[in-house]
Parts: structure tokens; C-alpha cells; sequence
């Protein structure tokens, strides 16, 4: 198969006329592009240029290759090129797989940074409802790198972007918007126990915040009264604000609404990660996750 540097010197020497134009072009000797050039021709079986007492001329087979010689020298430049803006940051394609809920929140303000920094970058994103989906898809090697809440079990590498509060969202008037009915805490703020003596508005069953709030309310010594399930936590916030129940949820549901929020006493909260694969990341997914931490975990509105 013919080599890339013998097609690259074959349209040197047809562009510049003579091989040894070519020669001082491209910072070789005429011999040296005459022994690619007459390899090559074995290769094909034919003679492809006329060697002429002044430079030399395309001959029938030459003039039909030319094209494909051309595209061929063309598309490894194009390599060369995408390749180094890949390393060097500047194009390419960063796939992020997120926390629905943390969407908004923490990957919206880079995508919309990245926008005017790394124009020539295309951001993919695919956003869960459950962790262990997430992690699924990162593992299968379909997304780059991943946001969400601290997962239970992660071989790769885990960066912390912060904690995040988790608080009670209830309506207008209800009981635990002051003090709680125990007398226990102060103004505005509650336990989990007096949030399960309450109607709550709680997530799926498989959703990983649902299974992290039934073990605190276990822990607490109780249950949580659930007479509705959302697949959304930010649906859950939205129906406790309408009178449906108390619900407890990330920050990061509230879609910076801070009605209605009353928080715990002690203070509930997960952390918030960057995942990477196990092998580490590509420059673009390394420069991204760096820009997730310097923004945070999301805060009370």
C-alpha cells in the first residue's frame, strides 16, 4: 500500500514542477524523493510522472491518481490538525452524563461559558433520574464523565465538587414553616422526625434519594407517611408548595425558588461528584470537571 510521505512528495513534485524544487520546499534531497517517488511507482505498477531534461510531467496514470493522492495527503492533515486541537483543548467532543436535578444548576453555567471559550467543542449531554443508570452508562464507556450525588460504589476516579443541603419544602401556613410542633429547634427549621409526622411527597422507589431518606428516617427511629411519588425531585418541591405533602429534597430542586424551604436541625446533606473513568480523562473532560469544581455544589436560594 502506498506510504502518506510518498503520496505527500508525488503532489509536491507536480505542484512545484521539478523534483528538486520539491526538495528545497520540503527540506529533503532530490534523491531521497526519487526513491519514494520510484517505490511508489512499483508499487502501482506504472510509471506516474515523465522525467523530463527540465522537470517532469504527470503521465496518464499519474494525472488519474493525482486526485485521490491529493484527498488522501488532505484528509491526514485534517488529522494531524483535529487531533492537536483535541489535545490542546480546543475542539473535539466532551460527553457528560448528569443528575437530572443538577442539570441546571452546576452543568448549565459551564455549557454556557464553554460556549464562547471552546467554540469549536461540542458538548453531549444525557441527563438520569437514577445514579445507578448513570453510572451504568459512564461504565459502558458511553459518556466521558459524570455528575452526581456521591455514588455507593465507583472503581474510577471520584472528585468532590462540594456538599449539598438537602431541606423540607412545605406549603403556605403549614405547621413546620416556624417552629417545630416539638419546640425542639428554632424558627424555621425542623427534624426528621417531625417531618414524618407529616404527609410527604416522596421520589420512586429505586430512585437513589429516596433509598438515602428512607435509611435517615430509619436512623431517626421512624417512617416517612408517603402519599405521593414523583419520578422528579423538582416535581416533588412544586407538589409540597401546592398543599399535596411535605417534601424533602436537594437544593438543587428548587430551581433557586427558596419558598417554603425550612431546613434540618442537624443539617442534612450528600455530596456532589465529578465521576471520571477508571483510565482518567481526556483533556477536554479533565478541563471540564475542573470548571465543575470551581463552581461548587449548589447553594440555598
Amino acid at each position: 500500500m502506498p506510504t502518506l510521505r510518498a503520496l505527500e512528495l508525488f503532489t509536491a513534485v507536480l505542484d512545484h514542477g521539478s523534483l528538486t524544487e520539491a526538495a528545497r520546499r520540503l527540506h529533503t534531497t532530490p534523491s531521497a524523493i526519487s526513491h519514494q517517488l520510484t517505490t511508489l511507482e512499483r508499487e502501482l505498477r506504472t510509471p506516474l510522472l515523465h522525467r523530463l531534461p527540465r522537470g517532469v510531467r504527470a503521465t496518464a496514470a499519474g494525472r488519474a491518481v493525482e486526485a485521490d493522492a491529493r484527498r488522501a495527503v488532505e484528509a491526514a492533515a485534517a488529522v494531524t490538525r483535529v487531533g492537536r486541537a483535541v489535545a490542546a483543548g480546543a475542539a473535539g467532543r466532551v460527553r457528560v452524563a448528569c443528575g437530572e436535578v443538577l442539570t441546571a444548576p452546576l452543568v448549565a453555567p459551564v455549557l454556557t461559558r464553554w460556549r464562547h471559550e471552546h467554540p469549536d467543542v461540542v458538548v453531549e449531554l444525557a441527563e438520569f433520574a437514577s445514579a445507578d443508570a448513570l453510572t451504568a452508562h459512564l461504565d459502558a464507556g458511553r459518556a466521558d464523565l459524570g455528575v452526581i450525588p456521591r455514588p455507593r460504589d465507583w472503581t474510577g476516579e471520584v472528585h468532590l465538587i462540594g456538599h449539598e443541603e438537602v431541606v423540607a419544602v412545605v406549603p403556605p401556613g403549614h405547621p413546620l414553616a416556624g417552629a417545630t410542633s416539638t419546640g425542639t429547634t428554632s424558627p424555621g427549621t425542623t427534624t426528621v422526625a417531625d417531618v414524618a409526622a407529616h404527609p410527604v411527597v416522596g421520589l420512586a422507589p429505586g430512585n437513589g434519594l429516596d433509598r438515602w431518606l428512607t435509611g435517615i428516617a430509619a436512623d431517626a427511629g421512624t417512617t416517612f407517611d408517603v402519599v405521593v411519588r414523583t419520578r422528579s425531585a423538582s416535581t416533588a418541591a412544586h407538589l409540597a408548595r401546592a398543599g399535596a405533602g411535605v417534601a424533602v429534597v436537594p437544593v438543587s430542586a428548587l430551581g433557586g425558588d427558596g419558598t417554603g424551604v425550612v431546613r434540618f436541625t442537624p443539617p442534612l446533606g450528600r455530596d456532589v461528584v465529578a465521576l471520571l473513568p477508571a483510565g482518567g480523562a481526556d483533556p477536554l473532560a479533565g478541563e471540564f470537571v475542573r470548571d465543575l469544581l470551581a463552581g461548587g455544589a449548589p447553594r440555598l436560594p
